[in-house]
């Protein structure tokens, strides 16, 4: 707390009550501001997550397990292996896969036509291209027929026009340091509220009109909802590399104990350039709480970029983790009382 400027904390807490069948949710912030801008990293892989499955579900032709590829990859996958990688361990040419299946056009578009805004996604991750045009998939229709998507041209992304959208005092390019500001204009923008508020959707469908939803079946929400809380090693990861905590940074982020089977956290973390952010909701069963948690924070003591000497084993995720903590014992005694 005595030195909040530097590590640009923003979170959101939400209470959750129920009387008889209606949910109600009361917002708690800190620091929450939509024009405040952070590196939104891997959680931009959730939206996309979501919205492969409401495509598939407008494709009669198409299931979560019809096998396909990229033009120009050999690697065969499914949406189902996709997006159990992309919860699972945040695999980030799972994430391109469905980017390129998708388009950022259609990405941002349908997100704003349910209401979640503002929000601009614009770039693929991890090592990639910034070409504009995505590339077509070869599916396979039956066992002996393939089809092939149109490839789609996203716009040149605008200018991020938001405060801290240049931050620190330089950054690495091609091993050579630019003492300038690192400048975040072109990049993903996911802010908090836009985050929380997927989530929500996600989780309680029914506290919106129907057009708010996104259209899954039954069958792709539940397939999603697993995917989102199972732990790597059920999904077939080794438990040495990829413990519990791996992508669950709240309550169980820095240890490398088992998560208990009474607690289920649906969440996506995010981390790079320094920001470490996680968007979960949070269900104990044996205690009977259930909460929702979306926060960042930026671990960056040197205030260069593109360095890889980032605080956040030291600060960012035992930050995250105790922080979960003292939300999850908040809601123990609440439930208490």
């Amino acid at each position: 707390m005595d030195s909040i400027d530097s590590y640009q904390v923003q979170i959101r807490y939400t209470q959750i009550d129920r009387r008889n069948d209606s949910v109600a949710f009361t917002d708690y912030d800190f620091q929450v501001n939509d024009s405040m801008y952070f590196y939104p990293a891997s959680t931009a892989k959730f939206p996309t997550a979501v919205l492969a499955l409401e495509k598939l579900n407008k494709t009669d032709t198409l299931s979560i397990n019809t096998r396909y590829y990229i033009e120009g990859d050999t690697l065969e996958s499914t949406v189902a292996k996709d997006i159990s990688e992309i919860f699972a361990v945040s695999d980030n040419l799972a994430n391109n896969r469905l980017v390129e299946f998708l388009g950022f056009e259609a990405i941002n578009e349908s997100l704003k036509n349910k209401g979640i805004a503002p929000v601009r996604l614009s770039h693929r991750l991890g090592y990639h291209s910034d070409d504009l045009r995505t590339k077509p998939l070869i599916i396979y229709l039956n066992d002996s027929t393939t089809g092939i998507t149109e490839s789609i041209l996203n716009k040149t992304p605008e200018r991020l026009e938001l405060f801290e959208i240049e931050k620190g005092s330089g950054y690495f390019e091609d091993g050579e340091l630019i003492e300038e500001a690192f400048d975040f204009s072109q990049k993903n923008y996911y802010p908090i509220s836009a985050q929380h508020n997927l989530l929500k959707r996600v989780m309680f469908p029914q506290n919106y009109k129907a057009t708010e939803q996104f259209d899954l079946s039954s069958e792709q929400r539940a397939y999603l909802l697993k995917a989102m809380h199972t732990t790597p090693q059920k999904a077939g990861y080794d438990q040495a590399t990829y413990y519990d905590g791996y992508c669950k940074f709240f309550m169980f982020g820095d240890t490398k104990k088992i998560i208990p089977e009474y607690i289920e956290i649906y969440n996506k973390v995010g981390f790079a350039y320094g920001t470490l952010t996680d968007c979960a909701y949070i269900k104990d069963s044996k205690n009977n709480i259930d909460f929702l948690l979306t926060a960042t924070i930026l671990v960056n003591k040197d205030g260069i970029f593109n360095d890889d000497a980032y605080e956040y084993d030291e600060i960012g995720i035992p930050f995250l983790a105790q922080l979960g903590r003292e939300i999850y014992q908040q809601e123990l005694n609440r439930n208490q009382h």
